[in-house]
């Protein structure tokens, strides 16, 4: 009877009799040992047969029944139940050149001149955020496991956001307005299921963040790339060529990837365009108040009389990527739906990340780090820029990053690959076009990710790998 089975006990180990047996019946019955239908012996039988008590088998069976595994007939006993058999399939590899390829590539462990995360040796402030965050914790009354966080986020961080907006981007807002994401792809997510514009148009600047241009087509957008000058997105031609869009994200604070900043003149007209045809703009503050040179612009929020503007922003890169952290501020007719989607399908995140991260900006901590980064970043563009002049090379600034051309010919998503390997990761130029016949070559190096001790080395070796291009 057992040789079907082949149940062998151990008395002495930890797992009870009970759980033993039921594991064996159930891997004979997975690995197709013992066929479907068969009939299994009582459990009387296999107590008796095995010397264990019969309730142990019992309840063996019971649990095998609960997992559907077997099934009783009263006088026609217990058999194996009848399952379709469904096998496991492995998942297909990334295939080269899709979206979740280069968003892996892009994502991996930090490299030398990576855009997108803070500087390597300012990264997430561990001891500040640990003494924030137990301090937060046993603090009565300030964090309850026993209900339901807000959905729109923790009030104490919505209300530091506020307050901090207010001084470094001039934009005043309530906290009612402010919405907790896990970074700006969730905000993005978030906002554009509020405003339901599947099938419409939606300017999108031209290069752009490819990551963008991608959660607007998944939400079944129709992308209508945008020129960018030095004054950011071409208000005038976008106007010209698609007037009907109902949808604009810019970068108007430093255009992502190219750094300029847009101004009050054009800044006006794509807020008189928007009031008038009743679309909505997204403003991605990408870098918040990141700007090395000058004083950072104001958001665009700040002068959107008509409530047009959606504003986005994230600690990826004043704390770190790490975190999933941003927020959403949302003219004040947004947000009851936003608050309706937030609940439903996209809450915010852990309540314990967003009490430690309001301790800390509430203790001043979040200012004196901003004003440290663009102490350091300055001196880091300045060291990359003397590198790449005494190569004689061709580059220009662009915000966090430094744009090097490249001679023509030169293919920069190969060179990226090459660069990889040897611990650097810059961003190839035209991974940011979604129009081929616009796209040009080039490599953006990020500031933030270049330590002065080393950006000679890898310039070097930069420059070792363009040459054989040559």
């Amino acid at each position: 009877m057992d040789t079907d089975l082949h149940i062998q006990l151990d008395r002495s180990a930890k797992l009870s009799l009970t759980e033993q047996i039921r594991l064996s019946i159930s891997r004979a019955i997975e690995s197709g040992v013992i066929a479907p239908g068969t009939r299994l012996p009582s459990w009387q039988s296999l107590a008796a047969h095995l010397g264990v008590a019969r309730g142990t088998v019992q309840t063996a069976y019971e649990r095998l029944s609960d997992a559907q595994l077997i099934e009783s007939f009263g006088a026609g006993g217990t058999r194996v139940a009848v399952r379709p058999h469904v096998a496991a399939v492995q998942p297909e590899k990334t295939p080269p050149g899709s979206f979740m390829k280069a968003y892996l590539e892009m994502t991996t462990k930090p490299g030398i001149f990576q855009l997108g995360i803070p500087a390597l040796e300012k990264g997430l402030p561990q001891q500040l955020f640990a003494r924030a965050r137990s301090s937060n914790l046993l603090k009565a009354g300030s964090f309850s496991t026993l209900v339901y966080p807000d959905p729109r986020g923790e009030f104490e961080l919505r209300r530091e956001i506020a307050g901090y907006l207010s001084i470094s981007r001039n934009l005043q807002c309530f906290p009612e307005q402010v919405f907790i994401t896990s970074g700006f792809a969730s905000g993005l997510g978030l906002v554009l299921r509020v405003l339901g514009l599947e099938g419409e148009k939606a300017w999108m600047e031209e290069p752009g963040f490819r990551f963008t241009r991608k959660g607007l087509e998944l939400a079944r957008l129709r992308v209508v790339p945008v020129p960018v000058d030095a004054e950011g997105l071409n208000v005038d031609y976008a106007i010209e060529h698609c007037p009907d869009a109902a949808l604009a994200v810019v970068t108007p604070g430093q255009q992502a990837p190219l750094g300029a900043t847009m101004p009050l003149r054009r800044r006006l007209q794509l807020l008189d365009w928007a009031a008038t045809s009743g679309a909505w703009i997204i403003e991605d503050d990408y870098l918040s108040e990141l700007q090395l040179e000058g004083r950072p612009a104001p958001a665009l929020a700040s002068l959107d009389e008509g409530q047009r503007v959606i504003h986005i922003g994230s600690f990826s890169k004043t704390i770190s990527p790490g975190l999933r952290l941003g927020f959403v501020v949302a003219p004040p007719e947004l947000t009851t739906p936003l608050s309706e989607v937030a609940a439903t399908l996209a809450p915010a995140p852990s309540p314990v990340v967003q009490l430690a991260t309001a301790r800390f900006m509430r203790d001043g901590h979040y200012i004196r780090r901003v004003h440290r980064l663009k102490r350091l970043y300055s001196a880091q563009s300045n060291t990359l820029c003397e590198q790449l002049r005494m190569r004689d090379a061709q580059w220009m600034k662009a915000g966090l990053a430094v744009l090097l051309k490249l001679p023509d010919g030169v293919p920069d998503t190969q060179i990226v690959r090459e660069a990889i390997s040897c611990g650097m990761a810059p961003s190839p130029f035209s991974s940011w076009f979604g129009t081929p016949s616009w796209t040009l070559q080039g490599l953006l190096l990020g500031i933030a990710t270049s330590p002065e001790q080393y950006v000679a080395t890898a310039c070097s070796q930069l420059f070792e790998i363009i040459d054989q291009y040559r």
